[in-house]
């Protein structure tokens, strides 16, 4: 799968200078060794449009996007403090391609056969936005003093009260400069938000607790065995290419089509899609459960979040 918090954007980046992490890990629980119940599987291929139950708590791509926006005005806003026209670049949008999420591997019949291995349908990615170059004391105001040794401010609120060292321009430059400013206006606005990575944590959590149940390492034992059965040695159906002995350069040769063919055959044959999205789907019910009051909580700051965006827009 490819990690939901692996693109390259602007909160994901700031999101990692908050440097601590929220104290629920997203899993946990007296029965968190225990594998759920999950009932009938059904028998499936596609994953186009498939939802989840955590779906409801996450950030949408719009929303994001909008968040995204309000987090470079705020930081822009931040550094024209200190005498300077910044503009916090924004991330791409991403290539959206309906049917061909690789989520559990590569599992339509049709990319298989006209692209093998080859991402988004051989769309090139966007290209990335250019950066300002700033001089020292424009990066000074943007990530702060590089020799502040107290600790990190965890809230906006936090931030105001505590003293960097530094004064730029008349103003006091603040910890984390004003990109961490922009930040934890839009994230963390006050003590004891939930940190912003929270949901996606617990989505992963829930996508590695599936990966490891015994029902889908059968069904990946099973895609496995077909496989072998056709001469391919794999054991990793998301990303198989390199046990295929392929490259990014080959991933849409006549060798990668054959076996992504048989790839796609072979999940077909084991239901890994039906299982593994059936198991996974309950391992999301369980950590709602486990963490319903934190997640109902992150729930109400994005909507705080949501509303500060279009108050800053207009």
């Amino acid at each position: 799968m490819r990690p939901l918090a692996a693109r390259a954007t602007v909160l994901l980046l700031s999101a990692a200078l908050l440097t601590a992490c929220s104290s629920e890990s997203g899993g946990g629980g007296g029965d968190s060794a225990k594998e759920p119940e999950i009932g009938t599987v059904p028998r499936m291929l596609s994953t186009a449009g498939l939802s989840y139950p955590l779906d409801g708590y996450a950030t949408t791509e719009d929303q994001r996007r909008k968040l995204e926006k309000a987090q470079s005005r705020v930081t822009g806003d931040c550094m024209k403090r200190f005498g300077f026209d910044y503009e916090l670049p924004l991330s791409p949008a991403p290539i959206s391609r309906s049917g061909d999420s690789r989520r559990y591997g590569l599992t339509d019949p049709a990319i298989a056969a006209r692209y093998g291995y080859v991402p988004n349908r051989g769309a090139q990615p966007p290209a990335k936005p250019a950066v300002q170059t700033l001089s020292a004391n424009g990066k000074l105001a943007l990530d702060g003093p590089d020799g502040y040794k107290g600790p990190q401010p965890m809230s906006l609120e936090e931030a105001r009260a505590k003293d960097s060292g530094k004064t730029l321009n008349g103003q006091k430059v603040p910890i984390g400069g004003c990109l961490r400013e922009g930040f934890l206006t839009i994230y963390a606005p006050k003590k004891g938000a939930v940190d912003a990575m929270f949901v996606t944590n617990v989505r992963m959590d829930a996508f590695s607790r599936s990966r490891e149940d015994s029902r889908v390492v059968a069904a990946v034992k099973a895609w496995s065995a077909c496989m072998a059965e056709k001469g391919y040695k794999v054991d990793e159906p998301v990303s198989p290419q390199s046990d295929l002995g392929l490259n990014p350069n080959t991933f849409g040769s006549p060798k990668a089509i054959a076996a992504a063919q048989q790839d796609v055959a072979c999940k077909e044959k084991a239901n890994l899609v039906g299982i593994w999205y059936t198991v996974e789907t309950a391992y999301q019910k369980r950590n709602i459960e486990q963490n319903a009051e934190t997640l109902n909580q992150a729930k109400t700051e994005l909507n705080e979040r949501l509303k500060l965006a279009a108050g800053l827009a207009g």
